[in-house]
Order: structure tokens, then sequence, then C-alpha cells
């Protein structure tokens, strides 16, 4: 039996073991890649990754920019009902504050009813005569002796009412009425104002 050991002694001092190929063929050497070839491999997965991760990046910011943008839409919605509510407390208070102004001044200056009696009469049809006036008691007692002239003059009758409130008047003709009480001026100021309320709260 013929033995395939060489000896040690046999062998060159730069001799080898190759492996051979699996399937007998000679082996082949795998070129090693150029500087250039390595420098093109880094810059196309340098941009493929700056790419990925621009496009998760731009993602995550777009998500975060329409939550912000939902956010500033309920911030806007809470800063307009707050706003309502603030404008309405307000305009509620405004209002409190003029009723008892006013209440005030008539109480100081009950003279402050003649204008209105004045006006009412003036918004009648010319053609009316002889007009009635609805007062408070204590405001006809002041129209008698602060307007005894044109009551003369102009024929109108004087007819005290307590169901009407100080600084205000009711004026009738034949054909025409005109309520310049306190609480229907109020009413409309009120109406004017988009709001509802009585003159007695």
């Amino acid at each position: 039996m013929s033995s395939n050991i060489i000896p040690k002694e046999q062998l060159s001092a730069y001799q080898r073991w190759e492996l051979n190929s699996l399937d007998g063929s000679a082996r082949t050497t795998v070129p090693l890649p150029t500087a250039e070839e390595v420098e093109n491999t880094h810059q196309q997965a340098y941009q493929e990754g700056f790419a990925a991760g621009y496009r998760d990046g731009k993602g995550k910011v777009d998500a975060e920019l329409a939550r912000l943008a939902q956010l500033m839409s309920a911030l806007d919605g809470a800063l307009s009902q707050f706003d309502e509510t603030l404008t309405q407390n307000l305009l509620s208070l405004a209002l409190d504050v003029a009723r008892q102004m006013l209440r005030e001044a008539l109480r100081v200056r009950p003279e402050l009813v003649l204008p209105v009696i004045r006006e009412a009469v003036n918004s009648l049809p010319q053609a009316s005569q002889h007009p009635h006036l609805k007062l408070h008691p204590e405001d006809a007692a002041l129209v008698r002796s602060l307007m005894a002239d044109e009551l003369n003059h102009f024929h109108w009758k004087l007819i005290e009412d307590v169901r009407v409130e100080r600084g205000g008047c009711r004026v009738e003709t034949t054909n025409s009425e005109i309520d310049a009480t306190m609480e229907n001026r109020w009413k409309r100021i009120l109406v004017a104002l988009g709001r509802d309320g009585a003159w007695l709260e």
C-alpha cells in the first residue's frame, strides 16, 4: 500500500498546502476592491442611509406637525369660547351697572322724565291731537309743575298710573300708542345688543 504522505524532509521551505476546490476545478482568486470602489460603496451607503433617515425623520416631523395643528385648532376653539364667555359676562355686568346708574339718576334727578315725554309725543303722527300721558303719580306732579305751558298749549291730558314706573310714560291718542316705559325702553336696548331680560330683575 502506497502512502500519500510526503516526508517533511522532502518539502521545500515555501511550499504550502492549499485546499482544492470541492468541484475539483482550480481555485479562483477574488480580486480586492480598489480604493475608488470602496469610496463609491461608502458614498452609496451614506446616501441610501441619509435618504432612509430623511424619510423616517420627515414622517415623524409631519406627524408632529399634524398633532401640533390639532392642538392649535383646539386651543383656538377654547380661546374663542373663552372670549365669547368673557364678552357675555362683561356685557351682563355693564348692563347691570347701567340699570343701577339709571335708577339712581332718576331718583336724584326725576326731571329726566321730561325729555322722555317730549320724545314720545313728538314720535306721534302730526295729525294726532290731545294725547293722554300716563305717568307715575310722582312724575305727573313734576310734569304739572315743570311743563304747565306745554300741557295747556298742546292740550295734553295727564293720567296718573302707578303701574308706570318712574322715569317712563305711555302716550295714547285715538289712533296711536307710544310705550316709553322704562321696561319697554330697556327691552329695546337689550334687543339691539342681542340679549333678553327684564328691567326689574
